[in-house]
């Protein structure tokens, strides 16, 4: 189950068959996103287990999920731009159901990240899937 943003992306990738190409995709999302404000950039929301800095700021409001974040890597705001697509707009229960691994395996990220980075989004989708499992 994705979202009709995170399908939006999907099939952009269909069309872009050069691995730089994607990466740069990526990276572009990342820097469309809206920027986290640095009051925002605290322990509490930082994600351990990345290589690079990493904050998630989960909302849930009347029961749907979303969230904002910020990495001082480019290709990791991208990461985090790609998991927004996947999540936010979610009724707060279905997070739990995404296989997010899945999802982004239909991209071909998992084969083409460092094992670090690697890591590093594994972490990102376990801190969403806590916040969902604690509001549910």
């Amino acid at each position: 189950m994705a979202t009709q943003a995170f399908e939006d992306i999907v099939e952009d990738f269909e069309f872009i068959e050069d691995w730089e190409d994607r990466y740069r995709y990526v990276i572009e999302q990342g820097k469309d996103m809206p920027v986290l404000e640095e009051a925002l950039r605290v322990p509490a929301t930082k994600v351990d287990g990345c290589a690079s800095q990493v904050w998630l700021h989960p909302k849930i409001e009347a029961g749907v999920f979303s969230f904002e974040g910020a990495s001082d890597a480019m290709i990791v705001s991208g990461l985090i731009a790609v998991l927004r697509k996947l999540y936010n707009g979610l009724p707060v229960a279905d997070v739990l159901s995404v296989d997010a691994r899945a999802e982004m395996e239909r991209l071909g990220l998992n084969e083409h990240l460092s094992s670090q980075r690697s890591n590093g989004l594994r972490a990102m989708i376990e801190r969403i899937r806590l916040v969902a499992s604690e509001a549910v």
